[in-house]
C-alpha cells in the first residue's frame, strides 16, 4: 500500500483517470520522447557510476548470463503456449512483446529499491540492455520459418510452370538487418554510452553530473509516468473482446515469468536487490522497441493484440502491484 502514495505512482494513477474520464491532458510526443532519454541517460549514469567503484567482478558475469537465459526462454515458453489460442503469427508477436523489456518498469523499480535504502548492482542496467533484443530475434526467426511453411508447393505443367494457389508469401526478413537495427537502436546506444561515461568518470563524473542524474531523477520519473498512465488508459478499449486465454497470459505470465527468474537467482546466489530486478525485467513486456520492430518484422501480426495487452493490462500490474511484491519476496528469499 506504501508504493501507492509514492508521487510517481500517484501520477501515473492520475494519467490512468485522466485518461479514462477523456481528459484533453497531454504530454507532446517530443517531451515525451525527452524524458524517455533523459531516464535512459540518468540510469546508464547511475549504474556507470556504481560499476566504477564495484569493478567488473563474476558476480556481474553470472547476473548477465542469468539475463539472456531467461530473454531466450521466456519468448520460446510464451509462444509454445499462446500457438494453441491465436493465429501463430500473432503467438511469435505477443511472446516477443513478453520476452522483452520495459525499460520504464525498470527504472521504476530501480527507483523503488532506492527509496528503500536496497543495494543493487548498477550492471542490472546492463542485463535491461542484453534482454531487449533476443526476443525480438526468436520472433523474427519462427515468422519467418512460419512463412516457409505456408508457401505454397511449385508444380510442373509441361514446359510451363504454375504454383497451386495459395495466400501469397510474405517476404522474409534478414536477421542481419534485425540485429543491426537493435543494437543500433538510438535508446539502447545512449544507456550503454552513458553507463561506460559513469564508470570511467567515478566519483567526479557523480558531481559533475548533480542533479542532473540524481535529485532531478524522480520528478523526471514522475513526468514520464503521468504520459505513460495517459497511455495505458487510452489502450484499455483494444483488450475488449480478447481471448480469456490472452488476457490470463497478460495477468498470469509475468508472474510465472519472475518466479522463473526468482528460481534462477536463487541457485546462482544473487543478492537480494539484484535478484528483484531480474524479477522485474522477467515480469516486464516492452511496449515501444518491440512493438516498433514487430510493425516491420511481422506485418501478419495484429498490433493492437501485443500493445494492447502490454500497456493496457501487464504494465500498470507490474507499476502498481508487481514491483513492491517482486522486491519484497526477493528479500525473504535471496539473501
Amino acid at each position: 500500500m506504501q508504493n501507492l502514495l509514492d508521487p510517481a505512482i500517484l501520477f501515473f494513477l492520475l494519467g490512468v483517470l485522466a485518461g479514462v474520464i477523456k481528459s484533453n491532458l497531454e504530454i507532446p510526443p517530443a517531451i515525451s520522447r525527452f524524458l524517455s532519454l533523459y531516464l535512459l541517460m540518468a540510469l546508464g549514469l547511475k549504474g556507470g557510476f556504481a560499476l566504477s567503484h564495484s569493478g567488473l567482478t563474476a558476480n556481474v558475469g553470472i547476473s548477465l548470463a542469468a539475463a539472456m537465459v531467461l530473454a531466450i526462454s521466456i519468448p520460446l515458453m510464451g509462444y509454445w503456449f499462446l500457438r494453441r489460442f491465436v493465429a501463430v503469427f500473432d503467438a511469435a508477436a505477443v511472446a516477443a512483446t513478453y520476452g522483452s523489456v520495459s525499460a520504464v518498469t525498470f527504472v521504476t523499480a530501480v527507483q523503488y529499491l532506492e527509496n528503500q535504502n536496497i543495494d543493487y548492482g548498477g550492471h542490472m542496467a546492463a542485463a535491461m540492455a542484453l534482454m531487449e533484443s533476443p526476443a525480438i530475434i526468436l520472433a523474427v526467426v519462427l515468422a519467418n520459418t512460419l512463412r516457409k511453411k505456408q508457401t505454397p508447393p511449385i508444380v510442373s505443367l509441361g514446359s510451363g510452370v504454375a504454383g497451386l494457389s495459395g495466400p501469397p508469401n510474405q517476404q522474409s526478413i534478414s536477421i542481419g538487418k534485425i540485429l543491426h537495427e537493435s543494437f543500433t537502436d538510438g535508446a539502447q546506444l545512449l544507456l550503454l554510452g552513458a553507463m561506460v561515461v559513469g564508470m570511467m568518470t567515478g566519483d567526479a563524473g557523480k558531481a559533475a553530473m548533480e542533479p542532473f542524474s540524481g535529485d532531478l531523477f524522480k520528478g523526471m520519473l514522475s513526468f514520464f509516468l503521468l504520459d505513460m498512465g495517459l497511455m495505458a488508459a487510452r489502450n484499455l478499449p483494444q483488450v475488449k473482446g480478447q481471448s480469456p486465454a490472452l488476457i490470463a497470459y497478460a495477468i498470469i505470465g509475468p508472474i510465472l515469468h519472475a518466479s522463473l527468474a526468482l528460481g534462477l537467482a536463487y541457485v546462482l546466489n544473487l543478492p537480494a536487490g539484484d535478484g528483484a530486478l531480474l524479477m522485474v525485467l522477467a515480469a516486464s513486456a516492452s511496449y515501444i522497441a518491440v512493438p516498433a520492430v514487430l510493425r516491420f518484422a511481422l506485418p501478419e501480426a495484429n498490433p493492437s493484440l501485443y500493445f494492447g495487452l502490454s500497456l493496457g493490462i501487464t504494465f500498470p500490474l507490474n507499476i502498481l502491484f508487481g514491483i513492491p511484491a517482486y522486491v519484497s519476496i526477493a528479500q525473504s528469499v535471496l539473501l
